[in-house]
């Protein structure tokens, strides 16, 4: 439920923006500029580079579960106030409220995955949370363009608020964070309902956590740079969530309808938006079916490539367009393209670098390295939303794409070279290889 909430969020601009943006429908005063749009677009992720540290820490002092509800009080606050506000400057600020939760969610939920599932089921588990996410886009993309921006907001306010009080009542502790705190009973009690009540099977996952916690001690930051192993376990995953925004996901995302309009698509923009929000949300259930079998390196290189394709192809419509030939013959293209790159982005890019970010690191220094890691590929996500729509009115969508496209190819030589296989290995197996 958070993952959708989260989602939602990301996808809001969409419907949303175009009505801002229109004299008739905008709260405003005056129709927002392109100025005024780029910065509500762009505060989600500039906040959410500062909620990883502080969700990351409430984290480890009043653990996993507690810290994923405190998130959804920002959630609560920035919906009432976008359905309320008449300013653009209230807009900044609950945009940038919003992305201090969603950088919460994703630092929180990636550790907490790792931690409650079995080295079996992992990769399947954390990709599994990705149909939550491309539900969530989805559900904007569907609602936002034929509601009003007031009713649309409430209805989002309404999600948070279940998952508040839901996962207050089911939801279970890592018993990782329980034995941190030497509260080994309750960590016992958090097995039992995360595996069932196999007391064999309980004893021997309790001990192993506890070996492994009292052998890594308590860690710091800098911790990270004392370890051959961890330096190389953090550079992939800064690298992993680095190519996963310049794959250029923030920009459709944000701007799917004025990507559409400007492209001249042969369907109506909100169609557009809506038919890629349903291939999202189909596509991200190939993933957590497949993980386990195919591996996490192979899927990151099959989404490259399928990613590198599409966005190429949508250069050369949007370069050709821009210089006024005629491309009535051709006007499925825009759609076509960015089918295929929500497909091959949502196998492989949109949910693996953060299954894999939950499987680098010790306890001692998870919360420091995910949210350090987390944070920096929000910046790039903010840097990708605030400047994608001014650097699209100087040179043109065209070049845009084929930016986004190389960076796709570069992914590949690192996810060869850097990036290690992680399906079905234990900790102690993840972190020989990264040591080796």
């Amino acid at each position: 439920m958070v993952s959708f909430v989260t989602a939602t969020t990301t996808t809001w601009t969409s419907p949303v923006l175009p009505k801002l943006e229109d004299p008739e429908q905008t709260p405003f005063p005056q129709a927002l500029t392109s100025e005024e749009a780029s910065w509500i677009s762009s505060l989600l992720p500039l906040g959410a580079v500062f909620g990883p540290f502080v969700f990351g820490y409430l984290a480890d002092k009043i653990g996993r579960k507690h810290a994923l509800m405190s998130c959804a009080i920002p959630y609560i606050v920035s919906c009432l106030m976008l359905a309320f506000s008449k300013t653009a400057v209230l807009y900044y600020i609950a945009r940038f409220i919003t992305g201090s939760a969603v950088g919460g969610v994703y630092t929180v939920i990636s550790m907490y995955v790792g931690e409650i599932a079995t080295d079996s089921n992992r990769g399947a588990l954390g990709s599994t949370l990705n149909c939550f996410v491309t539900g969530g886009q989805l559900f904007s993309y569907v609602v936002g363009p034929y509601v009003s921006i007031v009713l649309f907001n409430i209805i989002l306010a309404v999600f948070p608020v279940l998952f508040l009080t839901i996962f207050f009542i089911l939801g279970t502790e890592s018993p990782h964070y329980y034995v941190r705190k030497q509260q080994h009973d309750l960590a016992r009690t958090a097995l039992h309902k995360l595996r069932g009540y196999q007391d064999d099977i309980v004893d021997k996952e309790l001990l192993d956590i506890q070996t492994k916690i009292k052998e890594d001690g308590h860690g710091t930051f800098l911790d990270i740079f004392k370890s051959r192993g961890l330096t190389r376990a953090f550079i992939i995953s800064v690298g992993l969530l680095g190519f996963q925004q310049f794959t250029g996901i923030t920009a459709v995302l944000f701007y799917a309808q004025s990507i559409f309009k400007e492209a001249g698509a042969s369907l109506e923009p909100e169609i557009c938006s809506i038919i890629i929000g349903v291939v999202q949300f189909v596509a991200s259930f190939v993933t957590p079916l497949v993980v386990e079998r195919s591996g996490r390196r192979f899927l990151l290189l099959l989404s490259a490539a399928g990613m590198m394709i599409s966005e190429a192809i949508l250069g050369i419509y949007g370069y050709l367009k821009d210089h006024d030939h005629d491309v009535s013959s051709i006007s499925f293209l825009p759609i076509l393209c960015i089918i295929l790159y929500i497909i091959t982005y949502n196998i492989g890019y949109g949910p693996i670098p953060w299954t894999i970010i939950g499987e680098l690191f010790p306890s001692n220094v998870k919360s420091a390295a995910t949210s350090a890691s987390t944070a920096v590929g929000c910046f790039l996500s903010f840097l990708t939303a605030k400047y994608f729509k001014n650097i699209s009115d100087t040179v043109g969508m065209g070049p845009c794409f084929w930016i986004f496209s190389a960076c796709c190819v570069m992914s590949v030589p690192f996810c060869l070279l850097y990036v290690i296989e992680t399906k079905g290995k234990n900790f102690q197996e993840i972190q020989k290889i990264l040591n080796s």
